[in-house]
């Protein structure tokens, strides 16, 4: 039986956001861009009934799948594995560190209304330096909104609104890669936007050397606050004085005038590191 007969048996739940992946080269495509080895051990977000699984456990030591949905649990418990570990949880109440000893990878095809607080969640905010989930991550591949994927790849030469709050989450903890576009045909049942794969390679340390990480966050958060207002207004609503705004976009080169959205994540980090100085 095919991958679309077997999913139509199952009783898909819309408020879970499930949507299973049905698609066998892409099922390949992600064992493939996971570069999964018999000495690794994969966190599986999201297994649903077990498509990606099957085939995880072959190439793996261990597949840790961690589903919310109890009816996909008795579908997950039928795949005879002994490297298959089923965790009945939600992914976002989980500690990864107590999963097992050593590194894992993360391979998750994840609701998509969910998506920002499971990369906060496995990254940790960006002034979390010591993060528990992060630092027992190598690698993850996540199946995304084709739109959340332009996001997390992002620049500040990006177009329209992709660059933004979840490009430096996604990217000051991870070296993010835009793998592929998946189709809406791919997955039953169909979703209404087109999806993609992304990699996020997990740094060990932040991409910025700051003095104040919480002190970044704050600024950051307020020159994406007001998207239609300049740096200049945004960071006065964010709580900074006039006074010490002025004077430290005129230290930098930055014009007043200028949006957040056009200011790369290391000028965000001069900004912060100046900001503080002048305060």
């Amino acid at each position: 039986m095919n991958y679309f007969e077997r999913a139509r048996y199952f009783r898909t739940k819309k408020r879970l956001g499930q949507n299973f992946l049905i698609d066998g080269e892409v099922i390949a495509d992600i064992i493939e861009y996971a570069n999964i080895s018999p000495n690794d051990t994969v966190l599986e977000i999201g297994p649903g009934v077990g498509f990606v699984t099957e085939q995880l456990v072959k190439h793996a030591k261990q597949v840790i799948a961690v589903e919310l949905d109890e009816e996909a649990i008795k579908e997950l418990k039928k795949i005879e594995a002994p490297n298959l570990e089923i965790i009945h949880k939600d992914i976002l109440k989980t500690d990864l560190s107590t999963l097992c000893e050593g590194k894992i990878k993360v391979v998750a095809n994840i609701p998509y209304y969910i998506t920002s607080p499971i990369i906060a969640h496995l990254l940790g905010e960006i002034d979390d330096l010591n993060n528990k989930n992060r630092q027992k991550i190598t690698d993850i591949i996540l199946m995304v909104q084709e739109e959340v994927a332009q996001r997390m790849t992002a620049t500040e030469k990006s177009q329209g609104k992709q660059y933004g709050l979840l490009t430096i989450l996604s990217q000051f903890w991870a070296d993010v890669k835009y793998l592929k576009t998946v189709g809406r045909k791919c997955f039953y049942p169909a979703p209404k936007v087109t999806s993609a794969l992304v990699q996020l390679k997990v740094k060990e340390k932040p991409l910025l050397e700051l003095s104040d990480y919480t002190h970044f966050r704050k600024t950051v958060r307020a020159g994406f606050a007001q998207r239609r207002k300049n740096i200049k207004n945004c960071l006065l609503q964010g709580g900074f004085s006039k006074e010490n705004i002025s004077k430290s976009l005129t230290e930098l080169g930055i014009e007043e005038n200028t949006r957040g959205e056009k200011l790369s994540i290391e000028t965000f980090g001069k900004l912060s590191e100046t900001l503080l100085k002048n305060a």
